[in-house]
């Protein structure tokens, strides 16, 4: 019920996790677990991201040929398997079905995040890139679902700071600019007859304006400017293609579901809204004009209906699939035939077809059948106050068979995430497994500037990188030390992206708290860090330096909470892993971080991967990245003698 959009990202890739070791008492139940093969956790999937064609004839899925995820299809009723793409460098990103004949899929070079768009026929043939473009990153706007030799995509080819919107033929492969972005137009939303007709826009760099107009011969006018502290963001067009349905916190603390009259250039009424969550994502129905849910975060995913029809099914497939989160991942152009995915915490679950006219489902794969959810451990939903009075949410996962009452004294990794304007989620995480797995424990929080919890919760943390962010990363370590959970002396921090970051601060700022650290692809340079960024942010830097810190004008704040120059306050080892290629933290940000520490004689292992970006996709260097935490966390917390 939902369309599909492939959206290009520009925020940074969510953290990871990791570490520590353990006293001899919890040493005796920890080993009572099996110890599963490292490999068993970050392995491809055997078979996952099914789709179904727009006839319903056949689905498509992903799995490894030679090491890296490739298109398979499959017609349904048949055995027979075809092997639509033999991509050996580089995972694909990911695809969909424009028609019933064709596969659109992009991929980039290296984790450069220069995405090209390619075209395979399911009827067999070498794949076609469509954007074959030096340096220049693709992205798909619309799949125009009611014109299926067409889709809108977005590029950066005539200027690498902006996208321009284009009409890609998938007959002779022809694109045909269908506006020239001025420099400050962050999105292009079209209507249900594929009719650009609303733009977002960075006005002047903080302020954020919706542009609009009644056909695509007519001129562009603003009808909604706002700081971009509050914004309407338009997600689809209502049915008569007069109005739009959106997320907006304009005049309100949380995000909510709302009309947008186009006409007024205001909401005239709130569809959906949550007194203690950001409602973000609302879904329909492209062949029963109807608006289906919304759905928000609370400890997990929930949703709200606004169609009795689609509230049936969910309940009919949670009833069917107990005990797992179900979600709809696909479904045909007739919408009777649906690609159903489950998980849960413990499992990432399997794949299914559920046949709306016949009420049947059918079991396609598990997709990692290898791991067995009786072996996993519980992701724990949590709360604590941080020294100013805030409630920070997060998860605790504890080693399997303890409860939050029965562990004491355990060795602890605490996980701050990326973003950091983001947050972590309730599901399955191969990191917090593997970890639990070796026995330690892992907390994950969202602290101030997480998304998800209104706007002041995401407004205080502006400028308050490695300050009162950090604090409250600090204030979960030291309430589970409190609790008797963690072992004071037997603490790790781990994080990637504003994670790694974190980690860095973290030893900078408690030198005596954290025993180890693992920085995955972290800033370490604030000054360098907004110099390097993607020439596509670069329309949004006065943003950033208004949430970060201007480098001019507060640069004296931003030394103090740049790791790079207080390594002389780092007491804890260090393991830094960075992909060569990141386009978003530039390789520098570690280089920095490890001469800088390789100088004052401190303890730094350095891992680059030449074939990567912004985190480790390929599997082979997945698998030397755990391998050497897991060596170095052994290194320097179970066999160090306290």
């Amino acid at each position: 019920m939902k369309k599909l959009h492939l959206l290009m990202s520009l925020t940074f890739i969510i953290g990871l996790m990791i570490m520590s070791s353990c006293n001899d008492e919890n040493q005796k139940t920890i080993v009572k677990a099996r110890k599963i093969a490292l490999e068993d956790f970050f392995k491809n999937p055997e078979k996952t991201s099914y789709q179904i064609s727009p006839d319903g004839n056949y689905f498509s899925y992903m799995a490894p040929y030679e090491k890296r995820m490739n298109i398979f299809i499959k017609k349904r009723g048949q055995d027979s398997v075809v092997q639509l793409t033999k991509e050996t460098d580089r995972n694909i990103a990911g695809y969909f079905w424009p028609n019933d004949e064709q596969i659109l899929y992009l991929k980039d070079n290296g984790g450069d995040e220069n995405y090209k768009i390619y075209l395979v026929n399911i009827n067999g043939g070498e794949p076609k890139c469509l954007t074959d473009f030096n340096g220049v990153r693709s992205g798909i706007i619309d799949d125009l679902p009611e014109i299926p030799d067409e889709v809108i995509i977005a590029m950066n080819k005539r200027n690498p700071q902006v996208f321009d919107p284009y009409r890609l033929n998938l007959k002779d492969g022809s694109l045909e600019m269908l506006a020239e972005n001025p420099g400050n137009i962050q999105g292009w939303l079209f209507d249900h007859n594929g009719k650009l007709r609303v733009a977002t826009a960075i006005t002047d760099g903080v302020n954020t304006s919706v542009l609009y107009r009644e056909t695509e011969k007519d001129p562009w006018k603003t009808i909604l400017t706002t700081n971009f502290k509050e914004s309407f963001s338009p997600s689809f067009f209502t049915f008569d293609n007069k109005n739009l349905i959106g997320s907006s916190n304009i005049g309100r603390d949380k995000s909510a579901i709302v009309r947008f009259n186009l006409s007024e250039g205001k909401e005239d009424s709130v569809l959906y809204k949550n007194s203690d969550y950001d409602v973000n994502s609302v879904s329909y129905s492209q062949k029963r004009k109807v608006i289906t849910s919304a759905s928000y975060t609370s400890w997990k995913r929930e949703r709200y209906f606004f169609d009795k029809e689609t509230e049936n099914i969910y309940k009919f497939l949670e009833d069917t699939l107990k005990g797992y989160e179900v979600v709809i991942a696909g479904e045909n152009k007739n919408e009777d035939i649906f690609i159903v995915r489950t998980y849960s915490d413990k499992s990432l679950g399997a794949y299914y077809i559920y046949d709306k006219k016949n009420n049947t489902i059918e079991k396609i794969t598990d997709v990692s059948p290898w791991l067995d959810e009786n072996e996993m451990a519980n992701q724990l939903p949590i709360e604590y106050k941080s020294r100013d009075g805030l409630t920070i949410h997060g998860y605790l996962t504890l080693p399997k068979g303890y409860t939050i009452e029965t562990a004491k004294n355990l060795p602890v990794v605490v996980n701050p995430h990326g973003g950091p304007w983001a947050r972590d989620s309730w599901g399955f995480n191969p990191e917090l497994q593997f970890l639990a797995n070796r026995g330690f424990a892992v907390l994950q929080m969202n602290f101030r500037g997480s998304t998800g919890y209104g706007r002041k919760f995401w407004e205080i943390s502006f400028k308050k990188w490695g300050r009162e962010m950090q604090d409250d990363v600090t204030d979960g370590t030291k309430w589970l030390i409190n609790k008797g959970i963690a072992n004071p002396n037997k603490i790790a921090i781990y994080g990637g992206s504003y994670g790694g970051y974190a980690t860095l601060m973290g030893l900078v700022k408690e030198p005596d708290l954290y025993a180890a650290g693992v920085d995955y692809c972290g800033v370490s340079n604030l000054f360098t860090f907004m110099k390097t960024i993607p020439p596509y942010w670069k329309p949004m830097l006065e943003m950033m330096y208004e949430m970060v810190g201007n480098p001019v004008k507060d640069s004296v704040m931003l030394r103090q909470v740049s790791p790079v120059f207080h390594v002389d306050k780092i007491k804890a080892p260090l393991f830094i892993a960075q992909g060569a290629n990141d386009p978003r933290v530039n390789k520098d940000e570690s280089d920095q971080m490890v001469k800088a520490m390789r100088k004052r004689g401190l303890d730094v292992e350095y891992m680059v991967k030449k074939n990567e970006g912004h985190g480790f996709r390929n599997e082979e260097n997945r698998f030397d990245f755990y391998r050497g935490m897991e060596a170095f966390l052994e290194k320097h917390l179970i066999k160090t003698d306290w």
